[in-house]
């Protein structure tokens, strides 16, 4: 068991790590967040600070997030997004109480799924296993974020020089590896040949 369960923790884990750090630099790059802060007093307000994306900001207050970054001139900007809902911002309305728990108690259900298919994979599926491992660490790196804030760190902006409806939604390296994972499963499925069809039942003689 512990060596059939080595590769669902490296690679979990190692997915978790680069979602939170570069979580942390979206946090420390694209907003005040961190401002004048040293050593564990960033890591600290990274886990604490929250309405860093306030739009507009409360009365009397200011923006706190910075410009977008602009990696790839017209194409890939960094921008600090918080997101409450699911992919594309579903289900971002519901209360707040409401909200946490659902989604709370949805990636729990999820995480478990994905673990009880892993173990039930066969060795020789390492395609299938390194696919749910990274939908392990993908959905382990947004759990942890709406554990703390009740929402997620989106800051991967991809869009098509800025025109209506060619923007791509604002993501992050979990739900990167969460679709790496899924398309690393379609593929697996589509390229295993198609089972032999069975051999018709000789014709009884003729009585």
């Amino acid at each position: 068991m512990k060596n059939s369960l080595r590769l669902l923790i490296l690679v979990a884990f190692a997915v978790l790590a680069a979602d939170q750090v570069t979580k942390y630099l979206a946090v420390a790059r694209l907003t005040d967040a961190l401002d004048g802060r040293t050593g564990l007093s960033r890591v600290q307000g990274f886990l604490t600070e929250q309405n860093l994306d306030n739009q507009p900001p409360a009365e009397g207050g200011r923006y706190r997030a910075t410009r977008p970054h602009r990696f790839i001139e017209d194409y890939w900007h960094f921008r600090y997004v918080e997101n409450p809902g699911a992919a594309w911002g579903m289900f971002g309305d519901l209360p707040e109480s409401v909200r946490r728990f659902f989604f709370q108690g949805a990636s729990l259900v999820a995480l478990t799924f994905i673990f009880v298919m892993y173990v039930r994979s066969e060795p020789s599926q390492r395609l299938v296993r390194l696919s749910l491992a990274l939908v392990v660490g993908g959905a382990l790196g947004n759990f942890v974020d709406r554990l703390l804030r009740g929402y997620v760190i989106d800051f991967i902006d991809w869009h098509w020089r800025n025109q209506p409806g060619m923007r791509w939604p604002t993501f992050n390296v979990a739900d990167a590896a969460i679709c790496v994972g899924v398309a690393l499963m379609l593929m697996d499925s589509l390229r295993r040949p198609a089972p032999a069809p069975s051999r018709p039942l000789a014709e009884s003689p003729n009585p």
